[in-house]
């Protein structure tokens, strides 16, 4: 039997091996295929008078604190005044965001029953102007750059591009303990990399923009930063990335917090993965499934993996030096994270960071298929 042949040994290498490929490996390997593949060229700016009419779609769940300064941001976007239709879809808000987004000066109130983010888009759609070919969207405590929706739309106008989100950067208010930052540029730099080769496998909510009659209805508990890029690769369309399209969203200031919001959000995209047919290749180019399954799919494998990782290591020890090494490095990042709750050193608030955050998969699956997942969605603590 070979040195790898026993059952423990492989479990051991194969789940240490997929975890090592997901987090570096799958990273190394596009960007040696972006050193070598052509680069496409950049989309032509869209002209000063030759601007199409946008509706800008903002769902809005008690947003009563931010929602007129949203308005305010988007006014101030360069954009022709005349062309632009900014909407509010309410839902359900219980405060005053209905109100305090008509004071502001939006074109567009809907004061809708409680239905979830995505119906509140899907109506917002529904009643912009009928002259709007392209939707954009936004968070309500997004804030964009002046010129970030003529750099969103630019994309629109390459052929074969369907869906196109923007960079947010996440701010830490006060001396918060989330490094949601450090991993968002690392997610960012992967996005870039996946855009420039093929499609993206997520967006995010902050800054997007499809053309109308690309629009997709998806069940309301499946959000569209990750059912859109997907389907719409599945329709022959490439969904991108564009870094120059910029905003900004304050994060939740607790690590602890991003668990609760990230656990939160793993419990709409495990529909997305179970029964919304991110996992049917069918549609997929094959660098665009090497890109789900290596970003996605083993990326949401990742407590498994590492629950096998470290059992299986536990009961290799003394069958070799090696075992002692990588069980002493699984130990030393568990025992960082715990560490880190009395002790606010960087790299030990990485580890609890990382770890929190990857038993957020599990807890959003653990959630889903408990109880499923509701439709509804709320603002997370400290983000307004």
């Amino acid at each position: 039997m070979t040195a790898f042949g026993s059952p423990l040994k492989v479990a051991f290498w194969t789940s240490a091996g997929l975890l090592v490929y997901t987090q570096a490996g799958y990273p190394l390997v596009l960007a040696a295929l972006d050193r070598v593949r052509a680069r496409r060229p950049a989309p032509a700016p869209i002209a000063a008078g030759e601007e199409p009419y946008v509706s800008l779609v903002i769902a809005a769940h008690r947003e009563g604190p931010v929602i007129a300064e949203k308005i305010r941001n988007a006014r101030l976007l360069d954009w022709p005044a005349e062309r632009l239709e900014i909407v509010v879809a309410c839902d359900g808000s219980p405060d005053d965001t209905p109100a305090q987004a008509r004071a502001a000066g939006a074109d567009r109130v809907l004061e809708l029953e409680r239905g979830g983010k995505v119906r509140a888009q899907d109506e917002g759609v529904a009643a912009a102007d009928p002259r709007s070919e392209l939707i954009a969207f936004s968070d309500a405590n997004s804030t964009w750059e002046p010129d970030a929706l003529r750099t969103l739309l630019a994309r629109l106008g390459e052929d074969g591009v369907g869906y196109v989100c923007g960079q947010v950067r996440f701010v830490n208010p006060g001396d918060g303990t989330n490094q949601e930052g450090l991993y968002w540029r690392y997610e960012m730099w992967l996005r870039g990399l996946e855009s420039r080769l093929a499609s993206v496998t997520g967006g995010n909510g902050a800054i997007y923009a499809v053309r109308r009659a690309d629009y997709l209805a998806v069940d309301p508990v499946m959000g569209h930063d990750l059912s859109f890029p997907f389907n719409f690769v599945k329709r022959g369309l490439r969904a991108v990335y564009e870094p120059r399209a910029r905003a900004t969203e304050k994060m939740v200031p607790t690590i602890e917090g991003e668990f609760a919001r990230k656990r939160r959000m793993m419990s709409h995209a495990w529909p997305i993965v179970l029964h919304g047919g991110m996992l049917s290749p069918r549609g997929y180019p094959p660098l665009y499934a090497l890109m789900i399954l290596s970003h996605r799919v083993l990326r949401y494998a990742g407590p498994l993996l590492h629950v096998v990782a470290l059992a299986t290591n536990a009961a290799l020890l003394g069958e070799a030096p090696v075992y002692a090494v990588t069980f002493a490095v699984q130990l030393a990042v568990l025992g960082a994270a715990a560490l880190a709750g009395a002790v606010r050193a960087r790299p030990l608030l990485v580890a609890r960071y990382y770890v929190l955050t990857t038993a957020s998969v599990a807890a959003g699956l653990w959630d889903h298929l408990r109880h499923g997942t509701p439709a509804g969605w709320a603002p997370p603590e400290g983000t307004r």
